[in-house]
This record gives structure tokens, sequence and C-alpha cells, in this order.
């Protein structure tokens, strides 16, 4: 997290008061720290030859004729599309769930540029192909809602992931905030930390463990140190080396986090208090939905969360955001990582059953649907045993739709979504209008209508009311 301006009486370069600078290459300190020492693997360098004989001669100039003009103009919304991938054309009738599409041979490809709204008239007709067909017009209107909406969900998380301080370095000082914890965890205690670099500053967490703490698993805490940076995975920067902050209130060297918890899980539930209020529902819905990512992404990797404990789930405020919307769930508990059982595909089903119903509180009638729709996936979770991905696609179903009100009434899932990514890039664009900015609800919402299909929709209304 950075902040606008360094913290006071910061040590300079050649302050001889400073702290010894500790060394950092990567994450293999953390990973010495925690784990037996192994034996060091040997390192291959693979770097290409530099001598300029070696190159071959350039290719011949060429001049390509294209048979037509493309539009000149930007794009606001530039296409997510990772480098080096084909952009899906735009489809005349076809539905454009992707689920239906037939993949990118599906229709003739249109003109390589975007359908946007400074598009001139000329190039217009190419994306529609004949601006007298409804159909035609629909389609290309469709897909740019779709498009936009994956605009609007990456450029949100670069804000929510953006400034997130890379690995600890030669030339780093640390200064300790405060000398009180920030967040009591189950199994640590969390220190605000200052890392300055030069004119850039950040705040850090040291995690702390407790002595009365359960020795973590090499396991898990060895794949924390490999996982790439994920929204809802605590992340890690780094060893802190025992005397580089003197007046630290602890011993030994500690791990350093990229995020820096506010509390617990366990925290909120008990300042919420045992009757929860109206309209509780939907922000234990967007915990558990960040939990299920966090969890989906453990499952990909062929790992399980052992034990899942409250206390150990942290809340952060996420970047870039106002105060008074969802926190960000960070999932640090790696010590009860293990290696994935053998057995049913959803290993966190039961658990996931049991916190819901620990959020959710005393049997009460549900007040909202969405109270109720999470009491029934809390029936299913046992019974169903569904994977985490399963898991997280029910709870987006709950809180943006569709509802158990469009099943067998004949009505086409993959419509729903074309009518909802409309509506939900025109409500952005009202509320941008009014100088209200996203938040972590609306990038949320957007990754959900960026990625399902007319197939995943089914999949969750099944899980839920079968």
């Amino acid at each position: 997290m950075s902040s606008p301006e360094p913290p006071a009486e910061t040590p300079g370069p050649g302050d001889p008061s400073r702290p010894g600078q500790p060394t950092y290459s990567n994450l293999g300190e953390v990973r010495a720290h925690l784990l037996p020492s192994k034996a060091c693997r040997p390192r291959t360098p693979g770097s290409l030859s530099s001598d300029p004989h070696l190159l071959p001669p350039p290719l011949p100039k060429k001049t390509l004729a294209r048979a037509h003009s493309l539009p000149t103009h930007k794009t606001p919304f530039p296409s997510p599309a990772r480098a080096g991938q084909p952009r899906r054309p735009l489809l005349e009738s076809h539905s454009v769930d992707e689920s239906q599409a037939g993949g990118d041979q599906a229709g003739r490809a249109g003109p390589s540029a975007e359908l946007t709204f400074s598009t001139p008239d000329p190039e217009l007709g190419h994306f529609l192909r004949e601006l007298r067909s409804p159909e035609a017009a629909h389609a290309a209107l469709a897909a740019r809602h779709l498009e936009g909406v994956r605009a609007i969900h990456t450029r949100l998380l670069a804000r929510f992931m953006g400034g997130r301080p890379g690995p600890c370095r030669p030339g780093h000082s640390f200064r300790l905030l405060d000398s009180s914890p920030c967040t009591d965890g189950g199994d640590a205690l969390y220190y605000r930390v200052v890392r300055v670099d030069g004119e850039a500053w950040h705040i850090l967490a040291a995690k702390v463990p407790k002595p009365e703490a359960e020795a973590p698993d090499p396991w898990g805490m060895e794949l924390q140190a490999s996982l790439a940076p994920h929204f809802n995975l605590q992340g890690l920067c780094g060893l802190l080396p025992e005397g580089t902050l003197p007046a630290a209130p602890w011993r030994g060297p500690v791990v350093l986090t990229a995020e820096v918890p506010e509390r617990t899980v366990a925290q909120w539930l008990a300042e919420v208090g045992a009757r929860r209020p109206a309209g509780f529902a939907r922000p234990a819905a967007l915990l558990l939905l960040q939990l299920s990512a966090a969890l989906e992404r453990l499952e990909a990797r062929g790992a399980a969360l052992a034990e899942l404990r409250l206390e150990n789930l942290l809340l952060a405020a996420p970047r870039g955001c106002t105060g008074g919307g969802p926190q960000r769930l960070l999932l640090a508990d790696f010590g009860r990582v293990r290696p994935r059982p053998p057995g049913p595909p959803g290993p966190h089903a039961p658990q996931l059953g049991r916190l819901l119903r620990a959020l959710l509180g005393p049997a009460t009638p549900p007040a909202t649907p969405l109270a109720a729709g999470l009491e029934r996936l809390a029936a299913q979770l046992p019974r169903a045993r569904p994977s985490a991905a399963r898991m997280r696609g029910a709870l987006q179903e709950l809180l943006w739709g569709p509802g158990p009100e469009l099943r067998g009434r004949g009505v086409s899932l993959g419509s729903w979504l074309q009518v909802r990514r409309a509506l939900l890039v025109l409500h952005l664009a009202e509320r941008a209008a009014g100088g209200q900015a996203p938040g972590l609800e609306d990038w949320l919402a957007c990754e959900y209508l960026a990625e399902a299909t007319e197939a995943s929709l089914g999949r969750a209304l099944a899980l839920l009311w079968d």
C-alpha cells in the first residue's frame, strides 16, 4: 500500500544510525526461514549470446496493402485480451455467449478495430455488415457490452492490485510504525512496518508467529511462497532479519506481508453480534465469494485447507476504495494447507457449509431472498460437495441473478446475460457521471458477468435449486 508522503524522520542513506540493510533476492529466504534447510539446486543460466555476428540478417521490408482503412480513433475501453491471443470476432446473428459461439470460427471475422462511440459511419458498416439488419446490430452491441465489462474488470483489478510492493531488495530501510499489533490473528500478530526505497515507501505487515501457535506445515508454506499474486491470498514480500528493528517487540526474523490486515472475520462477527442486522446477508455473501475464489486457487494447485478457522481469515481495506464498502478477504492460514486428498471434488464444501451457518447466525426466518438463498446453499453443500469454483458460481448467482423465477419459463440465459451486461455498463456510467468511483462489489459483479456463460449459469441454478 503506497501513501502520498513518507513518514517523518526516515533515516537517510548515509545515516550511521540506520539499521543494517538486509539483502533480498527473492522469496527463497522466506522458504529458508520457514522450512528445513535443503540442498541448493543449481541454476542454469539461459541468457542468449549478445554477439552481433550470431544474429540473423534483417528481413527485407515489405509494403502491405490494406483492403479497407481502419479507424484511427482510440478506444475508451481497451480490450483486456492477453497479448498473443486473437480477438474474438463480432458475430452476426449468433449468440455472444461463449458457450454457443463455436470458437473463433463462428461467423465471418470483422475488422480488427473495436466498435466505439467515435467509430465513423463508413467503418460502422463493417461491424454491422448491414445497418438495416437488426440482428447484426444486436449481436455487435451485445459483443461490445461484453468487451466493455471485461475492460472495466481489468482496469479495476489494476487499481485494486496497484501499488503492490514487490520483494525486498538491498538498500531498503525499515521502520516500525506502531509498537502494538494492528491485528491479532489466530496464529500470528501483525505489526505495521514502513519500507523505504529512496523516495518510494510502502506500509507492510510483519507477521509475528505466536509462541503457542501450532507449527506450520512446510508443504503449505512452500506453496504460499510460490504462488502468483492473488487478490484473496496473503502475499509475501520477504524476510525481515533479526536486529533490523531494534525496538521491535519480537525476537527472531519475521515474514513481511504485502497486505496490512485490519481485523479478522472472527472479530468482525463479534462486533456484529449474535443478532444479525438487516442487510447482513449481502456483506456475508461477498466475503464468502472472495473466500471461495481463494480456495478455488488452492484446489487448482492440488491443495486443500485442512481446517478453516475464522481467526485466520483476515480483512483489509481494498486499495483505491473509499470506506464503507465491502472489505477484502485474505486467506493467510497456509500452515494448515495440505496436498489435496483423494475423494469428492469439493474438499472444502463441509467447512464452507459450517462457515456459512456461522455467518447466518441462529436459525431465524430469512429476511431477504438473498438470505433465503444462502440458507438453501448451506443445506446443499454437505450433500452436493461442490468444488470451490461451483460454490463461487452459486454465490455469484445469488448476488446478481438469475433467480429461480427464470427456471422452467423458457427464458434464454444467454439473453439474460446480454441484458445484464448492458445494464451493468449503463449503471457504472451513470454512477461515474455523478462522481462515484466503482468499488469492490462493482468489480466482483464485472468479474461474474465477464466470465459467465449459459452453461455456468445452468450449473449454478442446478446446484441451488435442484
